[in-house]
């Protein structure tokens, strides 16, 4: 099978560039069918959440796959409920047990929450990673100023920040910013949840490339340096989704991308979550 391109992190963790995304991928035979796709496909990094409600199928189908642990890359996040130091530990447990592994690679916090929140789950991230038990901790849906805020209290800085980051969304001074502090940025939503197949530049893109639009979309995240996390629940689009190493986007074209930007987002501004 063809190596997929690589991130590494600043502690020297290599992840998948790539992921396969979960969100509102249902628990049971769903979630495991598009996990296990995905995994015969090459995809090799996996991102859930406490969440999604879907640990337990994604560790049904990791261990179905049949695939050494070490060659999986498990991503999963402590939800807003469970932040604070004692319940961030609780609640990782549980998600370990639900996916049936002994550790994770990387464990995000799903969302900002008051600057003291976020430092007393940090510092249960913290620990999880000095005892071994998660290779990399992170946040995710964190703005400037909410990683301003962390740098202040952490004995470790977030090594990935995931957020909301597609054509029209393109978070170009945060990526900046997470770049000058050493973080990968990864991307959910990087298709827009399905809005990128309706505009007619992409279209015309696909054309030329002999592509889809999604592919176009995801290979210009990829040359940006940014890890996208798409899903599907079909095992085609799962397969094209991740078949976007065989070509490269013209400067020219990436530009054309990038004006696409709106500033509207698909999903909720951190700042004004009530969740």
């Amino acid at each position: 099978m063809q190596k997929r391109p690589e991130l590494q992190l600043v502690n020297g963790v290599v992840m998948p560039q790539v992921g396969f995304g979960t969100f509102k991928v249902e628990e049971g035979k769903q979630v495991v069918d598009a996990v296990c796709y995905a995994l015969q496909a090459g995809y090799r990094h996996i991102d859930t959440a406490a969440v999604y409600g879907n640990e337990s199928g994604v560790g049904a189908a990791i261990l179905k796959s049949g695939l050494p642990r070490k060659a999986i890359f498990i991503t999963s996040k402590v939800w807003n409920a469970d932040q604070g130091y004692d319940q961030t530990l609780k609640a990782f447990e549980q998600s370990l047990a639900k996916l049936g592994v002994e550790y994770l690679d990387l464990y995000l916090i799903h969302w900002p929450k008051t600057a003291a929140k976020t430092a007393d789950t940090w510092r249960a991230l913290e620990e999880l990673y000095m005892n071994g038990k998660v290779r990399a901790i992170g946040v995710s849906n964190f703005k400037e100023h909410h990683l301003t805020t962390l740098f202040e209290t952490a004995r470790v800085k977030p090594m990935v920040n995931q957020v909301e980051l597609h054509p029209q969304f393109s978070q170009a001074k945060l990526i900046e910013f997470c770049q000058q502090h050493d973080i990968i940025v990864q991307a959910w939503g990087p298709l827009m949840q399905g809005k990128v197949f309706d505009i007619a530049v992409l279209k015309e893109l696909a054309i030329k490339y002999t592509k889809n639009v999604a592919q176009i979309v995801l290979r210009w995240h990829v040359q940006k340096g940014i890890a996208p996390l798409p899903k599907s629940l079909h095992q085609a689009r799962i397969i094209a989704n991740l078949a976007v190493f065989d070509f490269e986007l013209s400067q020219a074209d990436m530009q054309i991308i990038d004006a696409l930007e709106t500033g509207v987002r698909i999903g909720p501004d951190p700042d004004k979550i009530n969740f």
